[in-house]
């Protein structure tokens, strides 16, 4: 049994897009309710943010300093720690109940994003991509809540969920064109037992999803068959990271704003977890600009 390390004890609102920056050994992630970027660094424990107004799903790291964002308000950059933001373009302004909620570049740098459409009365949120043009493309509709974005070591494939439906899709993957097509069921999870959230591939080409409210971390072969399941001590883990120098330190947040009788059982929910894993991630593609 693998041995699941509390990271960093913090009990975050809505822990979520841990990202493992290679070159500054830095994990950086999102509280998305409290509208937070945070810094953590394992080497000493200091964990820092920055405030927004607004809420911040998810984001990928530019080429040397630097983020893209995807907000309530849209696609937004940051030239740096503590800079300003810089609008680039909102594709859903006129959907008011929508933020964004999920995404990862390609190796592009193409950033493909998803929304959450909250009311969840229809199939209301979308999935994105912020080309090399800054312009985004929609990839897909008709989803409740966007989530899970990955890609297979060689890019032609790429993996989403949606996450109430507890359902994973595979589509085959032009990194040319940026396009998708020939979509199909990857896994469809049981109902009851935890949905899948954020996730992660391997250089197996494995893809490690977080089951929200299954308290437990799965990796699933190719194929789509579960090959290995990790219990996770929170109920709600949200999303997975490979870290650490040799990529074999997952890392995985959590959601703290959970009711009283469950936060006594899982008196760490909120925290971001670590565990030692035996194949090693991929390092994450950055944006394009």
């Amino acid at each position: 049994m693998r041995k699941v390390e509390v990271a960093l004890d913090v009990r975050a609102n809505l822990g979520e897009c841990p990202r493992w920056d290679e070159k500054k050994q830095l994990l950086y992630w999102v509280d998305i309710n409290e509208g937070q970027l945070h810094c953590f660094n394992p080497a000493t424990g200091a964990d820092e943010f920055l405030q927004f107004n607004e809420e911040i799903g998810c984001f990928s790291l530019r080429p040397e300093n630097g983020f893209v964002l995807g907000m309530r308000s849209g696609f937004q950059l940051l030239d740096g720690w503590n800079t300003e933001l810089t609008p680039i373009v909102d594709p859903e302004a006129d959907l008011s109940s929508n933020r964004f909620n999920d995404g990862r570049c390609d190796a592009k740098g193409r950033f493909i994003a998803g929304s959450v459409y909250p009311p969840k009365d229809r199939d209301g949120a979308n999935l994105w991509s912020l080309g090399l043009d800054m312009d985004a493309v929609q990839l897909a509709e008709g989803l409740l809540t966007s989530n899970g974005a990955a890609f297979s070591p060689d890019n032609t494939v790429f993996y989403f969920s949606d996450t109430p439906k507890h359902v994973i899709y595979r589509y085959d993957y032009d990194l040319e064109t940026g396009g998708i097509s020939n979509g199909e069921v990857f896994h469809q999870f049981p109902h009851g037992n935890g949905r899948p959230d954020g996730a992660a591939v391997d250089s197996e080409g494995c893809y490690w999803t977080a089951l929200y409210e299954g308290g437990r971390i799965a990796r699933l072969s190719p194929e789509g068959e579960i090959v290995e399941e990790i219990t996770i001590p929170a109920r709600c883990p949200t999303m997975v990271a490979f870290g650490g120098e040799d990529m074999k330190t997952l890392y995985i947040t959590t959601v703290g704003n959970r009711p009283e009788e469950e936060l006594e059982e899982y008196p760490h929910s909120g925290a971001i977890f670590r565990v030692d894993v035996d194949v090693p991630g991929l390092v994450e593609h950055r944006f394009c600009k």
